[in-house]
């Protein structure tokens, strides 16, 4: 992992939650607090904002930063579940330096385990876990059988937007629209979608590197 790549991702990820407006507050607003669009565009304004001061820093210096200053920063619920994903991604990556594929995705899962434990939650409960778990299990999946860099972006890409699309047909058990019940049935939740987002722009940035 390189401190560059990371850099890279915040711009890009910036650029696309501000290009989905629209549609993440449309989706929070139906059954959520109203608040994750702004939550997200804070957080990454913030990291913006520090770009020169991550710049010279280790990775693990870099990802542990983001974590602290997200954890500070990001309201809702969503806040410390996003900050826990990278302070436990710093501290594999402090642990020996990842680099390889198979040593992101191992970091990846412990990182989604890390949200799983953090917010008590798991699959199927119609939140950004319905993403983020079987992107984990591909991306572990696929590592380990030495698939090459674009069939692993790829196949990442397509369990992001099916475990995303899996949450509009849930009841959701967690956040404010598991006040809602069966009422919920139809709606994507938005942590699903935002988390989709971010895995298909940092896959397709990662894309761009594996190709150049």
């Amino acid at each position: 992992m390189r401190t560059e790549f990371i850099l890279e991702a915040i711009t890009a990820v910036n650029d696309v939650i501000l290009h989905s407006e629209t549609e993440l507050e449309s989706l929070d607003r139906e059954i959520g607090d109203g608040d994750h669009f702004i939550n997200l565009k804070r957080g990454c304004t913030t990291l913006l904002a520090m770009r020169d001061e991550l710049a010279s820093l280790p990775p693990a210096d870099v990802l542990q930063r983001i974590g602290m200053k997200l954890l500070s920063t990001i309201g809702g619920a969503s806040g410390p579940l996003i900050a826990t994903f990278f302070m436990i991604m710093a501290k594999v990556e402090k642990a020996g330096d990842i680099s390889s594929l198979s040593e992101i995705a191992a970091a990846f899962n412990a990182s989604v385990e890390g949200i799983k434990q953090r917010g008590k939650a798991n699959a199927g409960e119609k939140t950004m876990l319905d993403t983020l778990i079987p992107v984990a299990e591909t991306f572990n999946r696929l590592a380990a059988a030495n698939a090459t860099p674009l069939e692993i972006f790829n196949a990442i890409q397509q369990t992001a937007e099916q475990g995303m699309l899996s949450t509009r047909d849930m009841i959701a058990t967690k956040g404010r629209a598991a006040f809602l019940g069966e009422r919920a049935i139809g709606h994507i939740d938005p942590g699903a979608r935002s988390s989709q987002i971010i895995i298909h722009t940092i896959c397709e940035l990662a894309k761009q590197h594996h190709t150049a």
